[in-house]
């Protein structure tokens, strides 16, 4: 399973959402490979994705890039709380 992150630029807040959604998936006993990406390369990090995590602002801009991609969105409020996204995955995956 493919995860992508995705911030504007693809840096500090992406990281931070990838980092925590590692933390979820161990928490929750799944394994994924989550990778952090900038919206402009979102078509292409989540060409083979199954999930992308974004922050609510940027969610309609990140179905507008994917497209015919058939990732599921999930839109994360707070990228610091752990329970948050691991509960957003585990509805989306369980």
């Amino acid at each position: 399973m493919r995860i992508i992150a995705v911030c504007g630029s693809g840096i500090g807040t992406s990281a931070i959402l990838k980092l925590n959604a590692e933390r979820a998936l161990g928490r929750l006993g799944l394994s994924a490979v989550v990778d952090a990406s900038d919206l402009e390369s979102v078509a292409v990090a989540a060409s083979d994705a199954q999930v992308v995590l974004t922050s609510t602002e940027l969610a309609g801009a990140v179905r507008a890039a994917l497209g015919r991609n058939h990732a599921e969105i999930i839109e994360v409020v707070n990228y610091f709380d752990v329970d948050e996204i691991g509960g957003k995955l585990e509805a989306s995956l369980g």
